[in-house]
């Protein structure tokens, strides 16, 4: 089974990236696939790039990694989702990362959730930055991948993606939780970036007992 990965940016090449060095089949999904041919196929043979409404078609987990403004619209460009995982690693950034532009009483990811029928929505790969996405490797631990979503079975799912590249998976429940999570990326992005810290560096989660 393959994975799509519908966007070719920071996130989606990373992510990319990850799963084709795992040995995964990566689907990328773009309006205009040409310009990105050179760049995926520098991924390796298990990586392929083609329009977004073939990606979408070509496999059952669907990772959005595009900006949120075309969240929208990729949702609604399918008529029935027919139960395929639809993984939402976008967040509703304002501009100049002032904070969001969705929340408290709900989030990005039910929004999506609203659009997309018949899709089983996760949100996932959201909270950290695309290099920790590349690669995981830290000396003090595993970085933390909290996610959410209301389908039990597709929560699972997307926690073996996150685990299988390396990340301690955390499961947050339903996709209410995801009011949790885009503000918890912020947290990141203004430590990386407002406060300096860079992008060098990850949450874990410690465990006693």
């Amino acid at each position: 089974m393959s994975i799509s990965v519908i966007g070719a940016g920071n996130v989606g090449m990373a992510l990319g990236h990850a799963f084709t060095q795992r040995g995964e089949t990566v689907v990328f999904g773009l309006p205009e696939p040409e310009k990105y041919q050179s760049a995926v196929s520098a991924l390796g043979p298990l990586a392929k790039v083609t329009s977004t409404a073939q990606a979408i078609a070509a496999s059952n987990v669907i990772i959005l990694a595009v900006p949120y403004a075309a969240v929208a619209g990729i949702a609604q460009s399918v008529s029935d989702w027919q139960d395929k995982i639809l993984v939402d690693a976008t967040n509703p950034l304002a501009p100049g990362l002032a904070g969001l532009t969705v929340g408290t009483t709900t989030s990005g990811a039910e929004e999506l959730a609203k659009l997309a029928r018949g899709a089983r929505v996760v949100k996932a790969f959201n909270t950290t930055g695309a290099e920790n996405m590349a690669d995981t490797r830290y000396p003090g631990g595993s970085p933390m991948m909290p996610l959410c979503g209301d389908d039990a079975d597709a929560r699972q799912r997307v926690m073996a993606l996150a685990t299988l590249i390396g990340f301690d998976a955390v499961d947050m429940g339903p996709l209410m939780a995801a009011r949790y999570l885009e503000p918890f990326a912020m947290t990141w992005i203004h430590l990386a970036i407002k406060q300096g810290y860079g992008r060098k560096f990850a949450f874990g989660m410690l465990r006693r007992g």
